[in-house]
C-alpha cells in the first residue's frame, strides 16, 4: 500500500502560516506537499491540495496557477471515477469559484450545477457547504446579467447562514454581494435603499462582540472593507482593515 499523506497536519501547519499572512510559506508548503503526494499515489490527498492551491491562487489573483490547478483538480475527480461524491462537489464548487474569480462565469456555471447535485439531497450537516455554493453561484450568474438567478442564490445562501453557529461573517459577505446585485439590478439611485439595508445589516453582523478572533475573521474583515468603502462607508472600512491586522499581528 502506499505512504499516506498525514492531511490532518498538512492543513494544520497551512492554518498556521494563513494565520501569520505568510502566503509565501503557504504555497512552499502546498507544493511540497502535493508532489509528495503524487509521489507516493495518495491521490485523495492531492485532491484536497489541489482544492487548497486553488484557493491560494485565486485569492493571490495568479489566474493561469488557479486555471492550471483548477483542470488538474478536475481531471484527478474524472480519472478516479469520484464524480458523484462530496470531494467531486467540493472540486466543483472551487473550480467553479476560480473561474468567477477571474471573469469566466460562463465556464463557472456548470461546475456550479453539478456541486448542486451532489448537495441537493444532503443532510444539514453540509449546509455551510451549500451556503457557500448558492452564494458563489449568485456571483456567477451577477456576472452574466441574470439579476433573477443571482439574487435568489444570494437570499438562499443567507437564510442558511442565520441558522448556523458562528455564520455571521459569512453571511455578512453574502450580504454585501446582495447590495451589489441590487445596484446592478436598479442601479444606484433607483436600489439605494435596499443596498444600504444590506450594508447596515453586513456592518451589524460584523461588529457583533462574540466573533472569534481568527485568521477567518481577518479575512472576512480584509474582503469586506472594499465593499464597504465604495458604498461610502469609509470609517467603518478603516476599522474592519485595522482589526484584520491587528488579528494577524496576534496571530
Amino acid at each position: 500500500m502506499p505512504e499516506k499523506i498525514p492531511m490532518q497536519r498538512v492543513i494544520q501547519k497551512l492554518d498556521e502560516y494563513y494565520s501569520k499572512n505568510d502566503t509565501a510559506g503557504a504555497i512552499r508548503h502546498l507544493n511540497y506537499w502535493a508532489q509528495e503526494a503524487e509521489l507516493c499515489g495518495d491521490y485523495r490527498a492531492l485532491i484536497t491540495l489541489y482544492n487548497e492551491k486553488m484557493g491560494f491562487y485565486r485569492k493571490a489573483g495568479k489566474k493561469d496557477e488557479a486555471f492550471l490547478s483548477a483542470e488538474s483538480a478536475d481531471n484527478l475527480i474524472e480519472r478516479l471515477k469520484l464524480t458523484d461524491t462530496i470531494s467531486a462537489a467540493t472540486v466543483y464548487v472551487n473550480c467553479a469559484t476560480v473561474y468567477t474569480a477571474f471573469d469566466c462565469p460562463e465556464k463557472s456555471i456548470p461546475y456550479f450545477l453539478k456541486a448542486e447535485r451532489i448537495y441537493k439531497d444532503l443532510s444539514d450537516e453540509y449546509d455551510d457547504k451549500k451556503a457557500g455554493l448558492y452564494n458563489n453561484m449568485s456571483l456567477a450568474y451577477l456576472g452574466l446579467n441574470q439579476y433573477e438567478c443571482a439574487e435568489k442564490y444570494c437570499l438562499s445562501a443567507i437564510e442558511i447562514m442565520k441558522q448556523i453557529k458562528g455564520g455571521e461573517p459569512e453571511q455578512a459577505i453574502s450580504l454585501l454581494n446582495l447590495a451589489n446585485i441590487f445596484e446592478a439590478k436598479l442601479g444606484l439611485e433607483e436600489g439605494w435603499g435596499k443596498i444600504e439595508e444590506c450594508i447596515e445589516n453586513a456592518s451589524k453582523l460584523l461588529s457583533l462582540p462574540h466573533l472569534e478572533e481568527n485568521g477567518n475573521l481577518a479575512f472576512v474583515f480584509s474582503k469586506c472593507a472594499p465593499t464597504f468603502d465604495y458604498y461610502g462607508y469609509f470609517s467603518f472600512a478603516n476599522e474592519l482593515k485595522e482589526r484584520s491586522k491587528e488579528i494577524y499581528e496576534r496571530s
